[in-house]
């Protein structure tokens, strides 16, 4: 089956083609204005180096998304997510994590309702 065909890239004045919404030159330059301006400054203080750490030694201990897994579906795992959010007096202890794919990540969210502009903490 072939492949969908190339957009453009969503940053301003940028003609290069792209298969997700921004060329890896300008994604990177993104997500960096949002970790500098977009996050929450107190975000940031809870997601630094230590929990980068935490993070990629469980992912690489629990490869596939645990919910699926438990449904007898594999699915890579995509992110890391706390059990009890870190807003809510949730840790980075290994008991309060999951390994889940972005559907189940994004499930947990909305059920929540953290999407949308409807944050709780």
């Amino acid at each position: 089956m072939p492949s969908k065909p190339k957009k453009p890239c969503a940053y301003p004045g940028c003609p290069n083609l792209t298969d997700g919404r921004y060329c890896p030159e300008h994604q990177q330059k993104v997500n960096s204005n949002y970790e500098k301006y977009g996050r929450d400054k107190a975000t940031k203080k809870r997601y630094g180096r230590a929990w980068k750490r935490i993070r990629d030694k469980y992912a690489a201990e629990h490869p596939f998304c645990e919910l699926c897994f438990a449904r007898g579906i594999i699915v890579p795992t995509e992110e890391i997510h706390h059990k009890k959010p870190l807003s809510e007096g949730g840790t980075h202890d290994r008991s309060n994590l999951i390994a889940l794919c972005k559907s189940c990540h994004s499930t947990i969210h909305a059920k929540r309702g953290d999407y949308w502009g409807n944050h709780r903490g």
